[in-house]
């Protein structure tokens, strides 16, 4: 009797060990078909750490952030128009803008893209006042559309040269109406600022590049945009996916008050929030 009661207790046992362990495994399968893998494309900084910043964040809701840098404005959005990334976040819109229209993409802003501006600044080895920019300086502008119209319109706000039209956001070089001091620009691939900043005169370098070879744009910055610019820093994902629930949650991280205080006290005002 004992025997035939301990023989049916090892069974009920066994049984209820094996049903946990299938349990277990059913709930694991599924956790792993819940998750979701979000690949997005960015420059290193700010953009790349911003993203490592809220990528916990994103585990934990599921979603797998996959993050590959890049080290130029264009790679980004043809890996994104060819599928290779789900969304991008490097940019601003009329960057954007421009690339669409010149390599015929359709890649727009996410739903509530906006995540920050970098303020626009003019650097140099040579000399520390912008007064002593002498007559026939070089001046080094970013070779883009969007960014060398951005870099004019700095000076223009600087009254260093005189644009026909301060409103336009691809002017260039052609539009400058007056140029006092005979500067002669000299347009380059943006990435490459930095490196060639000891040759020039002058250098108007994006916030993100001059972040990365260590200049501080409030501090090394003889000219810097106001925080009015209309160059905000969006997620950019192509028009089948701007409103995937991943892509969704990616945002929400983004716009965080954690992430505004990281923002603020990481970059201590040469990144502003832009939400």
């Amino acid at each position: 009797m004992n025997t035939l009661h301990q023989r049916r207790s090892f069974w009920r046992v066994l049984s209820g060990g094996v049903a946990a362990v299938a349990l277990s495994l059913t709930a694991f399968a599924t956790q792993a078909q819940t998750t979701t893998t979000l690949k997005v494309g960015a420059t290193a900084v700010p953009h790349a750490e911003l993203l490592e910043f809220v990528k916990p964040t994103l585990k934990a809701q599921g979603i797998d952030l996959q993050i590959m840098e890049f080290s130029d404005y264009v790679l980004p959005n043809r890996a994104l128009a060819d599928k290779q990334l789900d969304a991008n976040f490097f940019q601003h819109k009329p960057y954007l803008d421009t690339f669409n229209n010149e390599h015929r993409t359709t890649l727009v802003v996410v739903p509530n893209g906006n995540v920050h501006i970098e303020p626009f600044g003019a650097y140099s080895r040579k000399i520390t006042r912008i007064e002593d920019l002498k007559d026939g300086a070089t001046v080094a502008l970013p070779n883009d559309p969007s960014n060398g119209a951005r870099a004019l319109l700095l000076l223009h706000a600087a009254k260093i040269i005189q644009l026909k039209d301060p409103t336009n956001l691809l002017a260039t070089s052609k539009d400058v109406i007056e140029n006092p001091k005979n500067l002669r620009f000299v347009e380059l691939d943006a990435a490459q600022l930095p490196r060639v900043l000891p040759e020039m005169d002058l250098a108007l370098i994006n916030t993100n590049y001059a972040l990365q070879a260590g200049l501080n744009p409030l501090k090394d910055a003889l000219l810097i945009e106001s925080q009015d610019s209309p160059y905000v820093n969006v997620v950019v994902s192509r028009s089948d996916n701007a409103n995937a629930p991943a892509i969704a949650k990616l945002m929400e991280a983004l716009h965080s008050e954690q992430t505004k205080q990281y923002i603020l006290e990481h970059y201590k005002g040469a990144i502003i929030p832009a939400f």
